[in-house]
């Protein structure tokens, strides 16, 4: 299993739209990049966001999570509270291949300032919006910037395609929407 190239990544992107809407390079002026790098991929996110909140001093119970944890915002520019996380998603939809896994990583801009971003990796097969977790880490309020860079997603190819892939595992969190998705049981 071998990290891939931003050549790979582009002919994957291209020919088989595994990232959509796709940048063919780094898009940095004025913003926190976004799109193709060296080995990896830039996504953006979106501008709707769900702040979690403590308003109803509920339970964090991932069997029986309560939606009303998290206020929603949408726009241009979203701040999370002192040591608490946001959701959000990608602007990007992503198709990873049957002999793909990926790993998502904090940008390093948003890193520096305790910021970070948590995303399972895409198992092969997965297609979907990217649900992202974004935790501040700090004691202050933190500030995230909609529709830049937000982490990078990381290829790697295995020698061949698995036998069971979570599409064929039929996985909860298949083709998710362009809407933030909870957890689920």
């Amino acid at each position: 299993m071998g990290l891939k190239s931003d050549r790979w990544i582009r002919e994957q992107a291209l020919a088989h739209r595994m990232i959509d809407p796709f940048n063919d390079g780094q898009v940095a002026e004025g913003c926190i990049s976004y799109g193709l790098s060296s080995y990896g991929y830039d996504l953006r996110v979106a501008d709707e966001y769900k702040i979690f909140t403590n308003v109803n001093s509920s339970l964090v119970d991932p069997k029986k999570f309560d939606a009303k944890s998290f206020v929603d915002f949408k726009g241009p520019e979203c701040i999370i509270p002192p040591n608490s996380f946001a959701l959000a998603r990608s602007v990007e939809f992503l198709r990873i291949p049957r002999n793909v896994l990926t790993v998502c990583l904090s940008k390093s801009t948003y890193a520096r300032c305790g910021m970070i971003v948590n995303v399972t990796p895409f198992e092969p097969g997965w297609e979907g919006f990217v649900t992202l977790e974004i935790s501040n880490t700090t004691p202050l309020p933190a500030k995230i910037y909609s529709d830049e860079g937000i982490c990078q997603v990381l290829f790697f190819e295995g020698d061949e395609p698995c036998e069971v892939s979570y599409a064929d595992r039929k996985g909860k969190y298949q083709n998710q929407p362009a809407l933030i998705t909870l957890p689920k049981v």
